[in-house]
């Protein structure tokens, strides 16, 4: 049961990052979602946009402390944590 709410707080946090990222791209960029990905990775700014979309885990995360579920909130945790391994990762390579 534990192990099934982390999971699907993760999910969530995953999912609302990729929404996060597309929705910054579409309300700030020119481009296409596809041509301003294709340019933060040659511009190395793919981080950056990551991050951005990692803002709305921090809403969500606190959405599910309020609600008082303390396992979803973690797994939305997790999602954040493997976010920022992703940056790392596209910062120094």
């Amino acid at each position: 049961m534990i192990k099934k709410e982390i999971l699907i707080g993760f999910f969530i946090g995953i999912i609302a990052n990729i929404i996060g990222i597309v929705l910054y791209i579409l309300l700030f960029s020119e481009l296409s979602i596809k041509e301003t990905l294709q340019a933060a990775q040659e511009n190395n700014f793919l981080g950056s946009l990551i991050a951005l979309g990692a803002i709305l885990n921090l809403i969500i995360f606190f959405l599910f402390l309020k609600q008082n579920k303390p396992y979803r909130a973690r797994g939305v945790l997790l999602a954040t944590i493997i976010a920022a391994v992703c940056i790392a990762i596209s910062k120094f390579s």
